[in-house]
């Protein structure tokens, strides 16, 4: 609808039918509205609601209608033409300005720039950036911060470092979010040196480093082991008294984790104690890095304080906090206050979606408590939450570890039926389950169904029935299968050499063992830690070596 503010008309849309109701009735009008109109009232408030595509459509048709475009309407297709992922259209624009003795401007090269950047088409991007400059145009920053971006996005650091020299020279100083994108990745690249001597430049310049400048640092060293100098950078951001140098949580999470990977969970306490004094609040985050720490290090009990704390200090937990703390808890030995952690949950944790169901699930079955994984399960679907693929993986797998084999066969079906498509990975999952139960048979039926569905067979999949045909004492028939691998573009690897070898073994038939381990040595494979404990006790107990 048509709106007046300070005597000039302009037009704000509810959505782009009545954009296209407008240009109808602008071009049956006579005579016609100038470009100027065209693009202020139409094309531009389009382009904001991102319907590339209709402006492109609108220009071709006011062509037709005789209304001439200037530079601004033509910047305008450009763009719309490299954000369709066309950057070929917007350089034919460019011939027609060229052609129409329109004279392209310095937003018409940083558009197209721009766009050759988001193609990762960077040195055609600096080839037209160099003609720019040929041209006696002047770029201005975000011209140069395109160039920089792409360079560091392809890797070609250097040539970002020393393209910065050129912009003293022509009058574009740097500014601090030039020099952070160079920093961000030579600190991504693990080139600490080089930040570093980079960041002292900036400082000496008297461009002044902003939060940005000090987190790509403090990642940077946080990544390479190098706390203390992160810490020292952290507090280089408080000493300078500036606010606008203040550590932002994200900086200071980092620090915190980086300690607690390295087992250093009090010096990551004293950094958040420091961060509250400092007025910067923890948040979820924060404690859960610390109670990851502490589980880590088996200090469940810590790890509960902390819990506890972030509960008083009205921060609420994740179910990736719980998850944390049932994990820390299991790996300690520690069921019974796993699962007094769990049924806390069900009382009073977070709101349950199909991602936190699947995240209980796995743990209730990484503890052994199927039946309560079940009941999980049931009340998931009467929450009205929809199981997704990795929902019935869990159960699939949690069932056939545990030895449910006869469940997991009817939770199988159901899969199947429900219109899922199941690529390899259920199949495996089964596969292994009715191998480890004794269940060959059909462990063989289903894995020769696998090529009949169209599905590719793999080298774990080939592993996983060689093993369980080795294990029911039918080592020549797995013998067959491992010499089959090639013909379906599936080469044996080290794994399944060692496999091989050892079902040879543990059937006593050591001669094929060993010719077995020759072959794998040629192939640049050598048996694992099992694979050689069991030539070691067949060499003991035989008091004979079998490589003679």
């Amino acid at each position: 609808m048509p709106v007046r503010r300070k005597g000039k008309r302009s037009h704000r849309f509810d959505n782009v039918d009545h954009a296209l109701i407008l240009f109808n009735k602008m071009i049956e009008k006579y005579p016609k509205p100038s470009i100027m109109e065209f693009t202020k009232l139409l094309l531009a408030p389009i382009v904001r609601m991102k319907h590339y595509g209709i402006v492109v459509s609108m220009c071709s048709q006011m062509e037709l209608w005789g209304i001439s475009h200037n530079a601004y309407s033509l910047n305008i297709l450009i763009n719309c033409c490299c954000k369709l992922g066309r950057i070929d259209f917007g350089f034919s624009v460019l011939g027609k300005m060229l052609k129409l003795g329109v004279e392209p401007d310095v937003v018409t090269f940083s558009t197209l720039l721009n766009g050759l950047r988001n193609q990762n088409k960077i040195f055609e991007a600096v080839s037209i950036f160099d003609e720019m400059i040929e041209r006696g145009y002047q770029p201005h920053l975000i011209a140069y911060s395109t160039i920089l971006k792409g360079l560091c996005k392809t890797g070609n650091t250097d040539r970002a470092v020393r393209f910065l020299r050129p912009m003293e020279s022509r009058g574009s100083e740097p500014n601090i979010v030039a020099y952070n994108t160079i920093l961000d990745c030579l600190c991504k690249k693990g080139l600490l040196k080089e930040a570093l001597d980079l960041f002292s430049e900036v400082k000496v310049k008297g461009i002044r480093p902003n939060i940005v400048t000090y987190s790509c640092l403090i990642h940077g060293m946080c990544n390479s082991g190098q706390q203390e100098e992160a810490t020292r950078l952290l507090n280089e951001m408080v000493d300078n008294n500036i606010s606008a140098y203040n550590p932002n949580i994200v900086t200071c999470n980092t620090l915190v984790d980086a300690h607690c990977k390295e087992g250093m969970v009090s010096k990551a306490e004293d950094i958040v104690a420091a961060m509250i004094k400092r007025g910067i609040e923890p948040n979820v985050v924060t404690y859960n890095i610390l109670i990851n720490g502490h589980c880590l290090q088996n200090k469940m009990d810590k790890a509960r304080r902390v819990l506890q704390l972030m509960i008083e200090k009205g921060c609420a937990p994740e179910i990736v906090t719980y998850s944390t703390m049932i994990n820390g808890y299991c790996n300690g030995k520690r069921l019974d206050e796993a699962m007094e952690l769990f049924h806390e949950i069900s009382r009073k944790g977070p709101i349950l979606d199909t991602v936190k169901y699947n995240t209980l699930l796995q743990i209730m079955f990484q503890l052994g408590r199927v039946s309560t994984a079940c009941k999980l399960f049931r009340k998931m679907l009467a929450s009205g939450q929809i199981p997704d693929i990795v929902t019935c993986l869990i159960l699939l797998n949690g069932l056939c570890k545990t030895g449910h084999i006869e469940e997991a066969l009817k939770l199988f079906e159901a899969m199947r039926n429900s219109g899922l498509e199941l690529d390899i990975v259920p199949y495996t999952i089964l596969i292994d389950g009715l191998c480890k139960v004794g269940h060959i048979k059909v462990a063989k039926e289903l894995f020769h169904q696998l090529s009949d569905n169209g599905l590719k067979l793999n080298v774990y999949t080939y592993c996983i029935m060689i093993n369980g045909l080795c294990k029911d004492g039918l080592p020549d028939e797995a013998y067959r299968l491992f010499g089959s691998m090639g013909d379906n573009d599936c080469s044996p690897d080290s794994c399944c050499y060692n496999v091989m070898i050892r079902g040879f073994l543990r059937n006593n038939s050591t001669s094929k063992a060993t010719q077995l381990l020759t072959e794998m040595v040629g192939k640049g494979f050598s048996a694992d830690i099992f694979t050689a404990t069991l030539f070691m006790d067949f060499i003991v107990h035989s008091n004979r070596s079998i490589l003679l």
